[in-house]
């Protein structure tokens, strides 16, 4: 691995191929906690049937983006939502599909790129998602900007990442993971590359500051910003996630943010 600048398309090209490739991985890994309808905010269990950060949601019509396996979108179904649920990756959509078929909750599922929604202005009440999208597109003002023209003026953008400061660690849930090593305000982007140097995995960093100007600039008002505290009892690991790093320091930012009704 190794921190540098990549081109969009084949940032888009890598991780659309990554994630093709470790869908059953993941799910083999991750699906359990994840549940098959069910929505789950973050590796610290935050769950949006008791946080409700999309307010009600019944009869709602809300975009899933990046919507891996879609369980949040089929949780938003049977919580009385018209959910449709969008993902770049083939291989995460498959797996929608078949817990689709196992669970008998179906919602439509759409392949395309967040930064060129396939839909018309003012489309759907909210849009969200949990740690999909956002971290692997070099231009997340731009996703911010195509979330708000798909949103009808007073619609509701709630979204999850990996907490900024995160990155200033490894990726290490044991104490290895406790020792700064980065910059905060480098923005260099974390890439996973092959032996010929071709990148197959990247995602990005954004400060808090970075987010909120984002947000703003795409004509957002945020509401608030949930740093969820790591769960007594809760003794799972999820990557760099643990109950060790998790009582320190916050490991996920949900940024919640409304598009203003006069927009």
């Amino acid at each position: 691995m190794t921190r540098r600048r990549v081109d969009a398309a084949v940032i888009r090209r890598a991780n659309r191929g990554w994630w093709d490739a470790d869908a059953d991985d993941y799910q083999a890994e991750h699906g359990a906690f994840l549940g098959d309808a069910d929505f789950v905010w973050c590796p610290e269990g935050l769950r949006e049937a008791d946080a409700r950060l999309l307010g009600d949601v019944a009869g709602r019509r809300i975009l899933e983006l990046g919507c891996g396996a879609a369980a949040a979108a089929r949780w938003l179904a049977t919580a009385g939502a018209h959910p449709v649920a969008l993902d770049l990756s083939a291989g995460m959509l498959r797996h929608a599909a078949q817990a689709a078929e196992r669970t008998g909750v179906r919602v439509p599922l759409v392949q395309a790129d967040a930064l060129a929604l396939p839909f018309g202005d003012g489309a759907f009440d909210s849009v969200c998602t949990a740690f999909g999208a956002i971290p692997f597109v070099d231009d997340s003002a731009g996703a911010m900007r195509e979330v708000a023209r798909v949103l009808r003026p007073g619609g509701r953008w709630v979204f999850s990442v990996t907490h900024p400061m995160r990155w200033i660690f490894l990726d290490d849930p044991g104490e290895g993971g406790l020792t700064a090593v980065h910059s905060y305000f480098d923005r260099s982007p974390y890439v996973e590359q092959d032996e010929q140097g071709v990148a197959t995995y990247v995602e990005q960093h954004r400060t808090l500051g970075d987010r909120i100007r984002e947000l703003v600039g795409a004509g957002f008002r945020l509401l608030d910003l949930v740093e969820p505290e790591w769960p007594a009892g809760h003794e799972g690991i999820w990557g760099q996630w643990s109950p060790l790093r998790g009582r320190l320091f916050p490991g996920t930012a949900i940024f919640v943010a409304e598009k203003p009704a006069d927009r």
